[in-house]
């Protein structure tokens, strides 16, 4: 089967759980003998693709915010074209507020979805040829519901089914003036009849976006998540020290100071003069005021000194993280669709501390790998990684039952062949 997969990129500039999920299910489909091509859009879907790099990236982030906003670039000759799409400005892209941030973002996301009646509708027709003479699809699968402009031309031009996956849309649409927020949720009702069907990532927000978009309950499914445990490496807790870790973007709504507030907050209580904070996750020019002053606290406590960052966040780097935390929390302030960072660190037998917010309970439920607190504040985080930490014998028995919980129900290649089902019946 010939599927391909388009996919937003974030440029490699933080962790992107929803690129990793997405290139996760490229590398599981590829190994069950199905041809499948990646088709960044926006920016580069990692700081060092290896396996695309023939493959241009669509809808450029500095060419297309350039167009919405100044009419003259839209007639611009291709050379200028290719410079505003060349790695260089991409990356640089990457690392500022804009390109990642909803806000500002507004009527450049409505053009979007208005698909051939948008300002971006001469890239619309470049993806659309490209994909007619390099791919030849039988199936394509969109990453996320604020795609759907792309479904109506694709559909009509290469007469394939289109499946669309749900995941966390919700976040970037609530971000944005309200004024716009109807609109999109009202364009994004109207794009899906051009979807065949669409798969959300927990039955959490399978409900949410039934209720949102006015979906059918036919027309959606829950599919999870799932990562290749071969991938990642079982390290028993009792080898390492009982450090707290972080993996995400390091961000307000990821609720970065809450982790580093629960963590100053435990280093006052007696019995954890060991316990030291890893980071990892990255940040883009947005963070960077924010970063600086959760530093100036950690210096002002005097712990700065017990806080390690690990600037890789790709494989390499998540590989050491993991190898050095007994525990990880990364308290999302409205909860999230799903979470890939919890799976990666299950899979590494490190359990999650995580709110009951979005789908955390559903996914550490079902996996056994963690616990859930009730409130997402610093001093309730605080008691609940104090609670673990204290009692080594259900830390330990928590790492076990995590890797086990992925193995069982996050288990990678038994979630491609589900999807390969969901197409085969599309194609049927």
């Amino acid at each position: 089967m010939n599927i391909v997969q388009i996919i937003p990129g974030s440029g490699g500039s933080f962790y992107c759980g929803n690129c990793l999920r997405d290139s996760k299910y490229v590398v599981a489909l590829r190994e069950q003998g199905h041809q499948v091509i990646k088709i960044p859009m926006y920016l580069p879907i990692f700081s060092d693709e290896r396996d695309i790099k023939d493959i241009p990236v669509f809808y450029g982030a500095v060419s297309i915010y350039l167009k919405q906003l100044y009419p003259i670039f839209r007639k611009a000759p291709l050379w200028v074209e290719r410079l505003l799409n060349s790695g260089p400005l991409l990356k640089m892209a990457a690392s500022m507020a804009g390109s990642t941030n909803a806000k500002g973002l507004e009527e450049m996301t409505v053009s979007m979805l208005l698909g051939e009646d948008g300002k971006q509708k001469e890239e619309l027709e470049r993806l659309v040829d490209w994909m007619a003479v390099h791919c030849k699809p039988d199936v394509v699968h969109i990453s996320n519901a604020l795609l759907l402009g792309l479904a109506h031309r694709i559909k009509e031009r290469l007469n394939v089914p289109i499946v669309c996956s749900l995941q966390d849309e919700d976040v970037w649409v609530d971000a944005m003036k309200p004024v716009f927020r109807d609109q999109i949720w009202k364009l994004m009702s109207e794009k899906s009849k051009d979807v065949d069907h669409f798969i959300a990532v927990s039955d959490f927000f399978s409900n949410v976006m039934q209720e949102r978009m006015k979906l059918p309950a036919e027309k959606i499914q829950s599919l999870y998540l799932g990562v290749d445990p071969a991938d990642y490496e079982f390290i028993p807790i009792s080898n390492k020290g009982r450090n707290i870790g972080y993996i995400s973007r390091m961000c307000h709504e990821n609720g970065f100071d809450i982790v580093v507030d629960a963590f100053i907050l435990l280093k006052k209580k007696a019995g954890f003069d060991d316990v030291k904070l890893i980071l990892t996750g990255g940040s883009t020019g947005a963070d960077t005021s924010y970063i600086k002053g959760l530093r100036k606290k950690l210096v002002r406590e005097d712990l700065h000194n017990q806080v390690e960052i690990i600037e890789d966040f790709e494989e390499t780097g998540r590989k050491s993280f993991f190898s050095k935390v007994s525990v990880i929390s990364v308290p999302v302030r409205n909860g999230e669709a799903f979470g890939m960072y919890l799976l990666e660190s299950m899979a590494s037998g490190v359990p999650v501390v995580q709110p009951a917010l979005g789908a955390f309970p559903e996914i550490v439920k079902l996996s056994g790998g963690g616990i859930i607190y009730e409130t997402n504040t610093p001093e309730v985080l605080c008691d609940a990684l104090a609670g673990l930490l204290s009692d080594l014998e259900i830390l330990n028995r928590l790492s076990v039952t995590a890797r086990d919980g992925v193995e069982i129900s996050f288990n990678i290649h038994d979630h491609a062949k589900e999807m390969i089902e969901v197409y085969t019946k599309l194609l049927a």
